[in-house]
Order: C-alpha cells, then structure tokens, then sequence
C-alpha cells in the first residue's frame, strides 16, 4: 500500500483511533502506513521543523510529508531565511507536491534590541529595509505570503509617541518592498520580555492602521496574548480587521492547547465561525513545544489537535 492511502476517518472517531493506534503511529510510520490515521482538521494548523522528527526523522522532507500524512495542510518555519536555497527550493517543492500552504518565516533582522526600530535611527532602518528585501527572495523560493516582524525593544529615551511614530515610519517604508511582491508582515506582539516594544494586541492594530497597507498585519499568538492582555475572544475581535495570522501555545507552558488553561475549543471556534461568515482563511501556526518527550509527545501533540479541532460548526 502505497504511503497516502490511509483511512479517512470522521470526527467523532478521529481521537479514539489516533489514540488507539499511538503506539504503532511511533513505531511503523514508515513501515506499515496503513496503521495511521489521517484526520480531517477544520482549521489549517501550520506545525514546524522538529515537531514530529521522533516519529517522522531528522530530514525536513521527511517530516513534510508525516504532517500531510496526519492531515496538517500548512507548515511555518521560523529559520527558513537561513536555510541555502537549495533546500528552500526542495522543502517548497514538496510542500507544493503535498498541497501544504507555507506560513511564516521570521524576517531576518526586522528588528531586535540591537537595532530597534522604536529609536528612528536610520542605519537601523536600513538593516530592517535589506532584510525585508531578501524577504521578498526567500518568500518567491518557497510560496510564502507572510513573513513575521518584531520591531524590537523600547527606546527608552524617546516618548512613547515618537517611538510609536518612528516605528510606523520605518514599517511604511518595508511595506512599500513587500507591497509589489504580494508579501504581508505580520506584526507579532510578544510576551517573552517586558523590554520589548510591542506588547499587545490593540498596540499593534494602532500600528497597523498608521502604516496603513495591506502589506503590514497583525500576527495574534494567543499564547503571548494570553499572558499579556488576556480577554481573548474580545480582543480578537476588536483587532479583527488587522488581524492575518495566527498563532497557538497554552499557557502556562506554551505547549500544545489542552496542557494549560486557554480554552481553545472555544477560541477556535470562535475565529472559525466569524472567519466563515467573512469567506476568510487564516492559518494556526503550532508554535509550541511539546508537552511530553519523543514519539508518545508527537501523538500527544496530534490527539490535541483533534480535541481541540472538534467544536461545533
């Protein structure tokens, strides 16, 4: 039996043959393909390089193709920047073989604590403006549409509204080399210092709304988010018309949805449901660790899925 021709199983039994057939998934991945389950998700869960590599091995091909097999249909790799170009072209053709939809790539250099965008300074600007320009190369290898930016730290030394303004200034002008080649960045709000300038969701709709292009989003990781603002279903929506991307993580713990206390059957249900009546599509990166080590965890991390997937429509 060739690899791709598993069960299709429905959504009220997906969990309990994923679970019933954890041990072989582990074991016989490439052996006996038949033992594994392929399940339909409502939503397009993008995993990342090394998430399933005790199930599906080291080679970034490899594990491609185990996360079509578990019915993933888009896939985001922080690192793709740094990758050589062969292996972009290699990884962008599977993907596209696989019918995988690539999600985010970190911008390289879009700006950290050690060139942040907040201080204005233009030697700063221009690091951020060369990286948005070979953004745009690896985008074309490897059929992305966004690419994740982080404007860095606070400088301290400014008002908080001319740091808000150089920020925008410098985004302007990115978006005006990402506009033409039909790649948007996302904005990501993050939680992991309180030195870092963009912290909430409702600060970067701000942001967004001054550069004002279709080319500069709001990327809402519900785990940062969580941690930062809280109130989650409302300020999704509030945010909603500068949101593309998302991104999930429980918290306490950023690991897979179910270990912590974020209520994610209802929040994907949520952004299903209002994304539906808009006819809009988002992916759901998996940018979390997994919860328990090896081949048991990278099961783990796919029955929780399949929970969390399994809301009413």
């Amino acid at each position: 039996m060739k690899r791709r021709n598993f069960v299709k199983t429905t959504a009220g039994l997906a969990s309990t043959a994923l679970v019933s057939t954890g041990a072989a998934l582990a074991e016989n991945w490439h052996s006996q393909p038949a033992l594994l389950a392929k399940h339909s998700f409502k939503l397009k869960y993008a995993p990342h390089i090394g998430m399933f590599e005790n199930t599906a091995g080291k080679d970034p091909i490899d594990q491609l193709k185990f996360m079509a097999d578990m019915g993933f249909t888009a896939f985001e790799d922080n690192g793709m920047m740094g990758r050589d170009v062969a292996q972009q072209e290699k990884m962008a053709k599977e993907m596209a073989r696989l019918g995988i939809t690539m999600g985010v790539f970190v911008l390289d250099k879009g700006g950290n604590g050690a060139n942040t965008l907040a201080a204005g300074k233009p030697e700063y600007i221009d690091i951020f403006l060369n990286g948005c320009r070979k953004a745009v190369e690896t985008a074309k290898r490897v059929n992305a549409k966004w690419t994740t930016v982080v404007p860095g730290d606070f400088e301290r030394r400014l008002p908080i509204g001319v740091q808000t303004g150089n920020v925008i200034d410098a985004l302007r002008r990115g978006a005006e080399i990402l506009e033409p080649a039909g790649l948007t960045m996302v904005l990501e709000p993050l939680s992991d210092t309180p030195n870092l300038f963009l912290r909430t969701s409702d600060q970067t709709y701000e942001i967004c709304r001054g550069v004002n292009s279709p080319s500069c989003k709001l990327l809402y990781d519900i785990y940062h988010m969580q941690k930062n603002e809280g109130n989650v279903i409302n300020n999704i929506d509030w945010t909603w018309p500068e949101i593309a991307y998302f991104q999930i993580g429980d918290n306490p713990g950023r690991k897979e949805p179910t270990t912590g206390e974020i209520n994610y059957k209802k929040v994907l249900q949520h952004v299903y449901k209002k994304a539906k009546a808009e006819n809009k599509d988002f992916i759901f990166g998996m940018e979390h660790g997994n919860s328990m080590p090896g081949k048991d965890g990278e099961t783990a991390v796919i029955n929780a899925y399949i929970e969390s997937d399994s809301f009413a429509v």
